[in-house]
């Protein structure tokens, strides 16, 4: 097993001394989930009494909720995942442990193209795998798809909506001060219009447990550039809110 970098080591033993099935026991939650890393929009639901509680995940952080939505005459499980693919890649499996199996994700992502606006809605279909997390879980790989149901299920109600969208690769990275001009040039050869730092571990986890998993992006900051460009992104309450209930109609179509 012992390779010359220790990241390249992958066990195919689905075995774990620690399980999710140890410390979370499944209950009755709905399968259709959305991960949603908007957490002012979340507190907004929470305070207009449109989600339910089902449960708290603990972590060192504090208790992590994790909701219960109805919508359209449909329930739908929803929860932030935290930010960094470890943490998030944790809290998935635990969903998944409590019973959920369908997920749609929407967040915000940095952009390699001034063209791409703030708020232009990106769906991932394949994403670079330059984090650690997905190393655990698949074998080693430049990069990894995205589920193709969940993507189709994304277009459906974009087209529905007539919300104009980009099919683009994702760059998922791992350290957000390290995204230097170098790599930022060398992601754009390989097709990559967004970055981010989930994206290819959820696939991973959702390739290694059977589970049907795809994302929603939004243009957020410039990274194509000489100088960083926030182009105050994570203000854009009125689109995080949009691309939150696009969603929550993606997963209800899974």
């Amino acid at each position: 097993m012992k390779k010359e970098y220790p990241i390249l080591e992958f066990d195919s033993n689905t075995k774990s001394v620690i399980d999710p099935t140890i410390l979370i026991k499944p209950i009755d939650i709905p399968i259709k989930a959305v991960i949603c890393f908007f957490n002012d929009v979340l507190e907004d639901l929470r305070v207009k009494g449109k989600v339910r509680l089902i449960q708290n995940i603990r972590t060192e952080i504090g208790p992590n909720p994790i909701y219960e939505l109805e919508y359209l005459g449909e329930k739908v499980t929803v929860f932030h995942p935290g930010v960094g693919a470890p943490l998030a890649a944790g809290m998935f499996e635990e969903v998944i442990a409590l019973g959920a199996r369908k997920f749609i994700a929407c967040g915000g992502a940095g952009v390699l193209d001034e063209k791409v606006a703030v708020g232009h809605v990106i769906v991932p279909t394949s994403a670079i795998r330059d984090e650690g997390t997905s190393y655990h879980y698949i074998s080693p790989s430049r990069e990894i798809s995205v589920d193709k149901v969940g993507v189709e299920a994304i277009e459906k109600v974009l087209t529905k909506h007539k919300c104009k969208y980009i099919l683009s690769k994702t760059w998922t990275t791992d350290a957000i001060y390290r995204e230097t001009y170098d790599k930022v040039k060398l992601r754009k050869t390989e097709g990559c219009l967004a970055v981010e730092m989930e994206c290819s571990a959820f696939c991973a986890v959702a390739n290694f447990r059977d589970v049907i998993f795809a994302q929603i992006l939004y243009g957020g900051d410039l990274v194509d550039c000489e100088e960083w460009d926030a182009r105050d992104w994570n203000n854009q309450t009125e689109i995080r809110e949009r691309i939150f209930w696009l969603a929550v109609e993606a997963c209800l179509e899974l």
